[in-house]
């Protein structure tokens, strides 16, 4: 499956749920697409459904293709820890997702644009690949070049959020992943169990 380019807006209210930021359209619009309206009928959901519903919402949330999402739960569930938990872990480890977080864009997608065109650089050396697991010590940054970037500046003038798992030093627009985040440190309303029930079957 290729990663979807079509309205946002139609996803977020697919899942009810702003999940791409703040939605003027799921404000107005608080249930699901479709000619027929709020249409109760399908209000009622398979076990199975509900599951695969919410691993659609993770990979909608972090731009994750099937194939790669597939491979990271494997790698969790192999792994020492909670398997949901260890999953949303590895994907916050991911190089476009640490970019976004620590403010340089305002966006997933526009993270994921900057690291695919070689603006960014882990440890002093550029990386263009969005799906890099960044490791706790790793610097991540902006390369020299690109600092004057008006997309960077803009969003990095605008950031707000701090996470306490990654630190941001302004003048070198350099941030150190100090270490994967603990569950209740990632704000995105997620139900990884039902992932893990999911994938279990």
């Amino acid at each position: 499956m290729a990663r979807y380019r079509g309205p946002k807006s139609r996803i977020a209210r697919k899942f009810k749920e702003a999940i791409f930021g703040p939605d003027k359209v799921l404000a107005k619009k608080a249930y699901g697409p479709g000619m027929h309206g709020p249409n109760k009928r399908r209000n009622k959901q398979s076990e199975y459904a509900v599951q695969l519903q919410e691993k659609q919402k993770v990979k909608y949330t972090y731009g994750i293709l099937e194939r790669q999402f597939a491979k990271m739960y494997t790698h969790a569930a192999h792994a020492k820890g909670v398997t949901g938990e260890v999953l949303l872990q590895l994907i916050e480890s991911r190089l476009d997702n640490v970019v976004y977080r620590m403010g340089i864009a305002p966006t997933r997608d526009a993270a994921r644009q900057l690291v695919g065109h070689r603006h960014i650089t882990v440890n002093g050396k550029v990386v263009n690949i969005a799906s890099y697991t960044v490791r706790p010590g790793d610097k991540v940054g902006v390369r020299e070049k690109s600092k004057s970037m008006e997309v960077i500046v803009v969003a990095l003038s605008a950031r707000t959020n701090k996470y306490p798992w990654l630190d941001w030093n302004s003048q070198t627009m350099e941030g150190t992943f100090i270490a994967r985040p603990n569950r209740e440190e990632i704000p995105e309303n997620f139900k990884e169990q039902l992932i893990v029930e999911l994938y279990s079957k």
